[in-house]
């Protein structure tokens, strides 16, 4: 696919997927239909008909944690149009919250300035997409609006990737943001700590499922925290295994059945969800709404904080 820029506008190539019309939109979203309602995932079909609409602020959250200012910079050479840039570091966690693993969630009044300061409030509908799979900072972003109470919040399936693969508009401008008011608190209800973690084998225990790669869990390797393993009772559901090749996620009837075969009976609302830092754990709960599983809670301290307090035990080896 071929691109140009110019005066700050990236054109990109001739799409691949058709014209995009009313017809070819999911009832409830734009053109007419009534005001858009998405609160897990949005096709970048839909989304590219919703574009400038004055109630719809776009979320640019690429990152990687190899190169954490790259995404930046790809975001000042061509981003959605009129998207603003999040850091994961520096605007979805608070590093200076020490003792509660490697992305601490950031203070509740924190984020709403950080909201406010972006021209989101709370009656917007918000985008946000990561480069591919929305596995780190977009899955992150939509989990701290949604402990907001934020309900008109999604994730762009396939990303930026596949926004350009279709040849959708692309854009160089940063325009700047005009401040609103965003006032809300978090939800504790969607949140869970280290204490009711601690006895797996009680029978009103949570289930705990883990988000890293299956190597990571078992102990076998540990690139990014100091001790290897994973909490004792805990199960494994690498985030990955929510995805098809292309980086979008798979059918909503295959991620239900086999959230279904890890709950083994229980209601969504008994799990509890964890990874590495508490990032990708948000993936698996983008994946849980999507299939229509609600009520999951996240443990953000997740491995990294969990392994802070040299008492709490660790296991070995598969679940």
């Amino acid at each position: 696919m071929s691109m140009s820029i110019t005066s700050g506008s990236i054109t990109a190539g001739p799409m691949t997927a058709g014209p995009i019309t009313a017809g070819s939109m999911a009832s409830g979203s734009m053109m007419g239909v009534g005001p858009m309602r998405w609160n897990a995932l949005v096709s970048a079909e839909e989304l590219a008909t919703a574009i400038g609409q004055p109630d719809l602020i776009l979320i640019d959250a690429r990152f990687g944690l190899g190169e954490p200012g790259q995404g930046e910079r790809d975001y000042a050479l061509g981003h959605l149009p009129g998207a603003i840039y999040a850091h994961l570091d520096r605007d979805l966690s608070d590093h200076s919250r020490h003792g509660h693993g490697r992305h601490p969630l950031p203070d509740a009044k924190d984020f709403c300035a950080k909201l406010g300061a972006w021209g989101i409030t709370p009656a917007h509908q918000v985008v946000v997409y990561d480069a591919r799979d929305g596995a780190m900072a977009a899955s992150r972003a939509w989990f701290l609006l949604r402990l907001l109470r934020h309900q008109r919040v999604a994730v762009l399936d396939g990303g930026y990737t596949r926004w350009s693969q279709l040849g959708l508009a692309l854009s160089a401008d940063v325009v700047p943001p005009l401040p609103a008011a965003y006032v809300a608190d978090y939800d504790a209800g969607m949140l869970a700590n280290a204490d009711e973690l601690s006895h797996p084998t009680d029978a009103d225990a949570p289930l705990l499922i883990d988000a890293r790669a299956a190597e990571r869990f078992r102990g076998d390797a540990e690139p990014l925290d100091r001790v290897a393993g994973h909490v004792p009772g805990a199960v494994n559901r690498p985030f990955a295994q929510n995805l098809q090749g292309d980086g979008r996620f798979r059918p909503v009837v295959e991620l239900a059945h086999e959230f279904h075969a890890l709950l083994d009976g229980r209601a969504p609302d008994h799990a509890v969800l964890m990874c590495g830092s508490g990032v990708t754990a948000c993936h698996n709960m983008l994946a849980m709404e999507h299939a229509d599983l609600h009520g999951a809670r996240l443990y953000a301290e997740s491995w990294s904080g969990w392994i802070n307090d040299p008492a709490r035990p660790i296991a070995i080896g598969a679940a």
